[in-house]
């Protein structure tokens, strides 16, 4: 039976943890051991096939209206519902949001990543001397949306950004846009392809975000450079016979500006994080697995072959100036024999797991430090939960009482966004 992206990522979500003997595995604790870092590795890439990523952009700039993320959050078009309770079975409840009515129902689009205007800069506002207070997240398209192994859906759209106004958090507004790869066409003109991959995970990092690319790496995107296109064709992207270039009816278009491809040992890119309590700042990576090893079998991993394949949490330092990565190498590596993984964040050497359970059954979040034997588990998160963001109350623009974790779930009519405290008060 061919496996759909959450089959392949999700594979026994469902289903109970079971032991060879027969007898049922739950996540009390979970083992952890630093590893050495230096196996795990990127090579960083400013073109495709294409060309480089700059003149391609520079050639849609040529052919269309170039904006930046501000115009997006000023141009919002759909209306969250304020949580003003804990959703679902979340425990330690600070503040949250829930998609409008058509967004909790769709089953081709599934939320998966987020991250904050908190993560963007130090103070929580965006743009940088700005007033903005905003939450991203991202989505992907399912072609089969109940795991039959028969699409339901025929074209694949590839990944969404969305841009949640939450100044007001009473009243927080959002917009959906296409995450595209800039291309050019047979005859050479100018164009952009959907992206159709996970995206299990975003950081976003000044004026950059960053995505997971599950078998591969990292995906850039610049969120100063956005494209605003025509809407009318809701099935097609890029440039069109008729001379007009579309983002399968979204407004706008988001093009990728860099990549960071796995070049040491395989990883799999399932979950990414800030944290900006280390010394430089410093992104952290997870990997999902279905019962504690991690599979490099079902897809074609950028690298020089498996190591272990227990979880893992790996860190790359980064560079204030320019909010790319410093260095190539890791700077940290963790194993946690963590089932399910779904987001990670980190305090220096303290590190946030969130852990699913399938679609009935309350997700949770976990905490190990670096050096530790141990996860113990901070309170429940909502059911199917996803990726996660720290939000420190030092964010003096956009600042709770104390230090929060955003968290995104998954499932249709389960859908929340939602920010839970980090010491699970």
């Amino acid at each position: 039976m061919t496996m759909t992206r959450r089959g392949i990522l999700k594979g026994l979500a469902a289903a109970p943890f079971t032991a060879a003997a027969g007898t049922l595995l739950f996540p009390t604790t979970a083992e952890a051991a630093s590893i050495n870092a230096q196996q795990f590795s990127l090579t960083s890439r400013s073109a495709n096939g294409y060309g480089e990523f700059a003149d391609l952009t520079t050639g849609l700039a040529a052919k269309l209206p170039k904006v930046d993320a501000t115009t997006v959050i000023a141009d919002t078009n759909r209306s969250a519902t304020h949580l003003t309770s804990a959703p679902s079975t979340v425990e330690a409840f600070s503040t949250g949001f829930a998609w409008d009515p058509a967004d909790q129902a769709v089953d081709y689009w599934i939320p998966q990543g987020v991250t904050t205007s908190a993560d963007a800069y130090g103070n929580g506002l965006y743009p940088e001397g700005g007033s903005s207070r905003v939450v991203l997240v991202s989505w992907y398209f399912e072609t089969d949306p109940d795991g039959d192994g028969r699409n339901q859906y025929d074209l694949d759209k590839g990944l969404r950004l969305t841009f949640v106004d939450y100044t007001t958090s009473t009243k927080p507004t959002y917009r959906h846009v296409l995450l595209v790869e800039p291309v050019k066409t047979g005859t050479g003109e100018y164009s952009f392809n959907p992206i159709c991959k996970h995206a299990g995970g975003i950081m976003w990092y000044g004026n950059l975000l960053y995505v997971v690319d599950t078998y591969k790496g990292l995906r850039v995107f610049d969120l100063n450079t956005l494209f605003k296109v025509a809407t009318a064709e809701v099935d097609i992207c890029g440039l069109h016979t008729d001379g007009s270039y579309y983002g399968y009816g979204y407004q706008y278009v988001l093009p990728q500006i860099r990549a960071y491809d796995n070049a040491g040992t395989y990883l799999r890119y399932t979950a990414i994080g800030l944290d900006r309590t280390s010394s430089p700042d410093s992104l952290v990576v997870s990997e999902y697995s279905k019962l504690g090893t991690v599979d490099y079998t079902d897809g074609a991993f950028n690298g020089t072959g498996p190591g272990t394949t227990t979880p893992k949490v790996v860190r790359w330092n980064l560079d204030y100036t320019d909010r790319r990565i410093a260095s190539l190498t890791a700077s940290e590596a963790v194993t946690v024999a963590q089932e399910k993984i779904q987001g990670v964040v980190s305090c220096n050497s303290k590190h946030y797991l969130a852990a699913s359970a399938g679609p009935s059954a309350k997700g949770s979040l976990r905490t190990f430090n670096s050096g530790a034997s141990t996860a113990t588990t901070i309170c429940d998160l909502a059911i199917g939960c996803e990726d996660l963001s720290f939000h420190s109350s030092s964010a003096s623009g956009w600042a709770y009482s104390e230090s929060v974790i955003w968290n995104v779930s998954e499932y249709t009519g389960k859908r929340y966004v939602y920010a839970v405290h980090a010491d699970g008060s």
